[in-house]
């Protein structure tokens, strides 16, 4: 077991946010040469996503992948024994085929595409990514090193734990040398929590793994060229002329982005600036090179690490993207992933789960400078004459919150909108490559909490009211105003809202407070939002919108399926089970209910609730054989857990009802009635399956489960 530091959750908030903008750095210019980027962009000090007009955070295959992978510690326990087998089973579980989180290349040329197919195929993991399986080329490439750092995150200053872990992990696509560059720089990273000497933290790395193996020879290389040279252009021409993409078979190889990957450390494991500058402005994979180095040099340093030139946490805000069958967990921030991090290495290390910060806030700004995705705007009036900061203080009075420092600010200036994302951003219209998957955190029938005071250093009164931006026609984003209170110098009060269904089953974009003042005099002073939550379950009747034309609609299903209607909840799969996925893994007792739910071709086809996953869910099927079944579906198992006969028949229109509370599934079908128990799965959205065919729905009634 590991020895949790005293530091531990802010050292993994640092390792998050350096790996989050690690990876938003060099994702714009990925796989350029290093002549390139200096010849186009110069040497990267900074971000530079607007000089090439990409979004700063996107969609991408290295933070996906680190930050859901090591969630296979929570679908299959909590042990270090964790076996590469049931990590296998956890990208069969969150993987999306063609559409998250890999590199969609093609089998023998995208690893981790070749390895999910082997996975499917039922060739288990470590042999779905084995040398042996997929030859030495393919096993080679870059993926195990990329998504490593979480393995390394629940270890800390455990290093053999963490190399045990990332070879587990590696090894369900990956092989060879591209696991040693793994373990290696698990190894070190978790040795970071306890040490800032770059070179005990490579010779710790280098403990676990063969002193034969290239990347070892490759280590001792670059070291030697790194005392010679004193200078890391001269380095990296080394690495280039010994290790370069001409040396090697394949798209994107890990020896040569290891080399350069250890040359930065090397020169700047005390400076994440220059080590962004250099690791970035080496070329070849950058973002899966940066944000690896970013993670392991801001484990090391803790939050401290970003306090150079560059403003590195601003323009991030925390939000990160992790696109997979999970659709709740999406939208996300550095926060949520730092908690659900330190919460498995907790488990690991054998120490209860920290307590929710703020009664379980989802939104509570407890770790220092966190904004958790909040940002300002005006987008009713023009600004002019006023300023307005956000920033996390921690108030003498009440501890951390966000803090809203406003001047001159008068009715005239409109409203200042303090938002944070709750779904997808029009923004992935403009994103490259890998599609998000995603479904809201909030809906209609939730209750809506959010906790404001005014600092005692203010002048006057102002008027905060609870704000969301939702989806509609032309997929344009429209307010939605809620309560509202006129907050006076010093006053703490709390806003309290049920969001009603009036949003034509339309997605909520943003949630936050809207502030604005009325006053005679403009506003000076400090709003303090301490906590921002929501609580139960959507009471809502889920349609297709009558606002159209719109498609962010459909964005808030995850699909899994082959084919997913652009105007109805109609679906079609070719071959086996295929799945549509709405809503998140913090519902727990709810009922779902269709009017007219139509097999029209194939079975087993249903209705399925408490989803988490592809593969792990409950559900109400029709079947081949004329039955009406509850089904666990359990990774590649699909339980029968109560049966009835049925004699329903293709194109007729069912009631099918799906209830979930406490222990107990709960099924009528017309007025067949069905229940079974089981304790596995506590929550989750729901789905329509079909298998080998096509199903419909009319729409889906939404309700609170007693």
């Amino acid at each position: 077991m590991s020895k949790l530091p005293d530091d531990y959750l802010e050292r993994v908030y640092a390792g998050v946010l350096g790996k989050l903008i690690g990876v938003y750095v060099g994702r714009p210019f990925e796989n350029w040469t290093h002549q390139r980027i200096v010849e186009e962009l110069g040497h990267i000090r900074g971000y530079v996503h607007e000089k090439v007009g990409d979004p700063l955070v996107v969609t991408d295959d290295d933070v996906s992948g680190t930050f859901q992978f090591v969630r296979a510690l929570e679908e299959h326990g909590y042990s270090p024994d964790i076996s590469s087998e049931d990590i296998g089973k956890t990208w069969l579980n969150n993987v999306i085929e063609n559409r998250t989180i890999f590199w969609w290349g093609g089998r023998g040329m995208s690893t981790e595409h070749t390895a999910f197919l082997n996975l499917k195929r039922g060739i288990p993991a470590p042999l779905s990514g084995a040398i042996q399986t997929n030859g030495r080329t393919v096993a080679e490439q870059i993926g195990a090193q990329i998504f490593i750092d979480g393995w390394a995150l629940v270890a800390p200053g455990n290093p053999k734990l963490a190399a045990k872990l990332a070879r587990a992990a590696g090894s369900v696509g990956h092989d060879g040398e591209s696991v040693y560059a793994a373990q290696l720089w698990a190894s070190m990273e978790s040795e970071a929590f306890i040490s800032q000497d770059i070179n005990h933290l490579l010779d710790t790395g280098l403990s676990a793994i063969p002193e034969d193996s290239l990347v070892a020879r490759v280590i001792r290389n670059v070291r030697k060229w790194v005392a010679e040279d004193r200078d890391w252009m001269k380095t990296r021409q080394r690495i280039e002329e010994a290790y370069g993409y001409d040396k090697f078979h394949g798209i994107c190889h890990v020896i040569p982005n290891h080399a350069v990957m250890i040359m930065a450390v090397i020169y700047a494991s005390h400076d994440f600036d220059e080590a962004m500058h250099i690791i970035n402005t080496c070329g070849w994979d950058t973002d899966c090179n940066s944000g690896n180095v970013g993670c392991l040099v801001a484990t090391m340093l803790g939050l401290s690490a970003f306090q150079g030139k560059y403003d590195w946490r601003g323009p991030l805000a925390d939000r990160a993207l992790i696109s997979s069958a999970d659709g709740g967990y999406s939208i996300n921030n550095a926060v949520r992933i730092a908690y659900n991090i330190t919460n498995i290495g907790r488990r690991l290390a054998g120490q209860k789960m920290l307590e929710p910060p703020k009664g379980g806030a989802q939104f509570h700004f407890s770790l220092p400078g966190s904004l958790q995705g909040f940002q300002l705007s005006w987008p009713s009036g023009t600004s002019q004459g006023t300023s307005a900061v956000l920033q996390q203080r921690v108030n003498s009075s009440y501890g951390p919150g966000l803090a809203v420092d406003v001047e001159k600010f008068s009715k005239e200036q409109g409203q200042i909108e303090v938002l944070t994302q709750t779904f997808t951003p029009k923004e992935v219209l403009r994103m490259k490559t890998y599609e998000l998957m995603a479904s809201p955190l909030v809906y209609p029938g939730q209750t809506v909490t959010a906790k404001v005071y005014a600092g005692d250093e203010g002048d006057g009164h102002i008027t905060v009211r609870l704000k969301l931006k939702v989806y509609s026609r032309n997929d344009e984003l429209i307010g939605v105003d809620g309560p509202s209170i006129i907050l006076r110098t010093g006053e703490i009060r709390s806003l309290v809202w049920t969001i009603p269904d009036e949003m034509d089953s339309q997605p909520i974009q943003k949630i936050g407070i809207a502030l604005s003042s009325g006053a005679t005099s403009p506003y000076s002073g400090t709003v303090w939002l301490d906590s921002l939550s929501w609580t139960g379950v959507p009471d809502m009747v889920l349609k297709v919108p009558l606002q159209q034309p719109c498609g962010f609609w459909r964005r808030a299903w995850v699909n899994g399926a082959d084919n997913f209607s652009n105007f109805s909840f109609l679906i079609a799969q070719g071959q086996g089970e295929g799945i549509i996925i709405y809503g998140t893994r913090e519902w727990d007792n709810y009922s779902i209910t269709v009017p007219n739910l139509m097999v029209k071709f194939g079975a087993p086809a249903g209705l399925a609730i408490r989803v988490q996953g592809i593969n792990r869910y409950y559900a109400v099927t029709f079947t081949n054989d004329k039955k009406i079944n509850i089904v666990k579906a359990h990774d590649a198992h699909r339980i029968v857990l109560a049966s009835a006969a049925f004699s329903w028949e293709l194109d007729y229109k069912y009631r099918v009802t799906l209830a979930a509370c406490d222990n107990t599934i709960y099924v009528r079908v017309d007025d067949t009635e069905l229940q079974a128990s089981d304790k596995q799965y506590k929550g989750g959205g729901f789905g329509l399956i079909a298998t080998d065919g096509c199903v419909s729905a009319d729409c889906f009634m939404i309700a609170r489960s007693t």
